[in-house]
């Protein structure tokens, strides 16, 4: 094997090939604008192009590889091979193997699920160390000797390395029980129950890239959707998936999903309601109770003709559509296309040319006979009806009717909806009419979506897989799942599996065991935390003022290196980051980039920081009813050191 400065020199090999791999990309955009063919084939090939040469062109001054395996003399087809794996392929000349193999290709998992005792025909494994895109190190792991080959000491530094900026991809990390789930196929939907710091959100992301290069041609057609708890959170993960080569993923919210103007808000008894899943009932029956029965047969008059459809066989058509299963406003259409198809063979009986101005012709004819019986209706006007007069809601009590029930009637153009009303629009959406879907979805912090809201998540993925991605214990939403095997039912995946992660590789040890703490009393099934780490720091201070005390906290941490995140109660942090800036520093929101982020405890999941100072833990628990699962959230921020300032008592659970 190459030693250090001979590794060094074929990085630099590499770097160049990619040069020439961007170059070579834009110069066939170039030249692809003149090819002649259809116009179809020319912007599919333009858009092929594009993306090829926007995507090499993303890989910036990444590390060209991670590692590289070394096969031994009986490994059948890769005997004697030697494989360098990075975050893409890259290849000097086409016939040429390549210089490096994509992370994602199907010899790459061997580098992660090898071992000592299963070594998969490897000799020796090298991974390499950088330092500001520089190669500083390698490490030899010699899997056929036999010998346990323990913990990498690169692996620990990347792992322990200061978090600074968005999220990192982990390609260079993953360990094999999260390579395991990432290359799961395509067609299986999976549950990753990850305790803090398990790396769930990185599986669930390499997971969309992995997808998106096993089945690219299969995804290409519906997409990948990956949804996140706010935009905070996608905002921190922005970065992972260009570096791992793929941009055209769509990351949003499930508020953005929904795609709902909110002009007012609910109170909690209402929204509770509303997210419940007796809804999707209350809704179905609100929408087909507008079907009526016929009451007089169709009669259309056609130049010296008059064609006609009885009572009864229109009423058989009604009831024949409307037990099919299909969309509202699609069961209307085929009631009106099977009135039309019964004239249209008397008129051909007669000698009648039906061609297409017939029967259009035709079919504006009926539409009053069928409006009276399956009139049109519009979402908006179907749910201001309901909730200006909820006694059609017979699945709910007259409390919960009353609880959503608006104060005075009210019109759609007029009424103020309300984020819960989202949830409802989105189900009466489906019921009149099939909306899009995704290849695959990949829902992060899930276990915080409320019956109604996994529906319209179910919706988008009605034929295809799902990721799903949580954590039990760090559910804070009133209607926070209370097992997974129900929410994956709600999610329309029961039988999906359910796979927990436990060691995490993100918080330290000392971190972890505080938080651990609050389990018990959390009433969830999950199992503890056990931290791949052995360091970390954990200080917990009581102070006379916590403004004060925050700010003498905030710059100790400043002479270290790291971020810092300040997290407290919502209606603590603005006194909180006042005293801050008064003093000197800079502070960002939860979704900015700079040193020192000022994050109310209720957008702080999913982030991490290296230093966390946490305020007043007794302010965060008393603040919604979920605040002791809100506190294990912010506890479990910290990728390094955590500092806890507080006035009143620190809470029973961590003394």
């Amino acid at each position: 094997m190459r030693d250090l400065d001979e590794e060094r020199a074929y990085a630099g090999h590499c770097r160049g090939a990619l040069r020439r791999m961007v170059a070579g990309a834009r110069e066939n955009v170039a030249v692809g604008e003149h090819t002649w063919g259809d116009r179809y084939t020319a912007e599919r090939l333009g858009y092929y192009l594009k993306t090829l040469a926007r995507d090499i062109g993303e890989e910036g001054d990444n590390p060209p590889f991670f590692g590289v395996i070394c096969y031994g003399p009986d490994a059948g087809e890769h005997t004697g091979q030697t494989y360098y794996l990075g975050r893409r392929h890259i290849s000097d000349a086409i016939g040429r193997p390549p210089m490096v193999i994509d992370w994602r290709a199907p010899v790459s998992a061997a580098f992660y699920q090898a071992s000592a005792a299963a070594p998969r025909g490897i000799g020796t494994r090298r991974r390499f160390g950088w330092s500001a895109n520089v190669l500083t190190s390698f490490e030899d792991e010699h899997l056929r000797n036999g010998a346990p080959s323990g913990a990498s000491d690169l692996v620990r530094r990347e792992i322990e390395r200061a978090r600074v900026g968005p999220m990192r991809d982990i390609v260079a990390t993953i360990q094999p029980e999260q390579d395991t789930l990432v290359r799961t196929d395509l067609d299986v939907s999976v549950c990753i129950q990850g305790a803090p710091g398990t790396g769930k959100t990185a599986v669930g992301l390499h997971r969309a890239a992995y997808l998106l290069y096993a089945h690219r041609s299969r995804l290409r057609r519906n997409g990948v959707l990956v949804l996140g708890p706010n935009q905070a959170f996608l905002h921190y993960i922005s970065a992972v998936l260009p570096t791992l080569g793929e941009v055209d993923v769509e990351q949003t919210t499930i508020e953005r999903l929904l795609d709902r103007e909110v002009r007012a808000t609910d109170d909690p008894a209402a929204a509770a309601v509303k997210h419940d899943v007796r809804m999707a009932d209350v809704l179905r029956d609100v929408v087909y109770g507008r079907i009526g029965q016929p009451e007089q047969a169709v009669v259309v008059a056609d130049e010296s003709y008059k064609w006609r459809v009885n009572q009864h066989e229109f009423a058989a058509m009604v009831a024949e559509t409307r037990a099919d299963a299909t969309t509202y406003l699609t069961g209307r259409e085929r009631v009106i296309a099977r009135i039309v198809a019964a004239l249209q063979r008397q008129a051909e009986a007669r000698g009648q040319n039906c061609n297409g101005v017939w029967l259009r012709r035709m079919a504006r004819a009926v539409t009053p006979y069928v409006e009276t019986v399956w009139p049109l209706l519009k979402a908006d006007e179907v749910l201001a009806s309901l909730l200006s007069d909820p006694r059609a809601a017979t699945a709910l009590t007259p409390q919960e009717r009353a609880a959503i029930a608006w104060p005075r009637p009210r019109k759609a153009k007029t009424a103020r909806w309300t984020a819960a009303d989202a949830v409802l629009f989105d189900e009466l959406g489906a019921l009149l009419e099939r909306g899009p879907t995704y290849g695959h979805v990949i829902v992060d912090e899930a276990q915080d979506l409320s019956p109604m809201q996994c529906r319209a998540i179910a919706r988008r993925s009605d034929h295809n897989s799902i990721t799903v991605l949580g954590d039990l214990a760090q559910g804070t939403t009133p209607w926070a799942a209370p097992d997974w095997r129900s929410q994956l039912t709600h999610l329309g995946k029961p039988t999906a599996e359910i796979v927990a992660l436990s060691t995490g590789y993100r918080v330290p040890a000392t971190v972890v065991e505080l938080a651990n703490r609050l389990l018990p009393s959390l009433r969830v099934e999950v199992p503890p935390t056990t931290s791949f780490r052995s360091d970390g720091e954990l200080r917990i201070t009581q102070v006379h003022d916590l403004a004060a005390g925050c700010v003498t906290a905030v710059r100790l941490a400043l002479e270290r290196e790291g971020s810092i995140g300040v997290i407290a109660a919502d209606h603590r942090l603005p006194a909180l980051t006042d005293a801050l800036k008064a003093a000197g520093v800079e502070v960002t929101a939860a979704d900015g980039d700079g040193r020192v982020a000022a994050v109310p405890a209720t957008l702080a999941k999913g982030l991490e920081y290296d230093h966390v100072i946490a305020i007043e833990p007794t302010e965060i628990i008393t603040a919604e009813p979920r605040g002791l699962h809100r506190l294990y959230v912010v506890l479990t921020r910290a990728v390094s050191r955590l500092d806890i300032l507080h006035h009143e008592d620190v809470p029973p659970e961590l003394r």
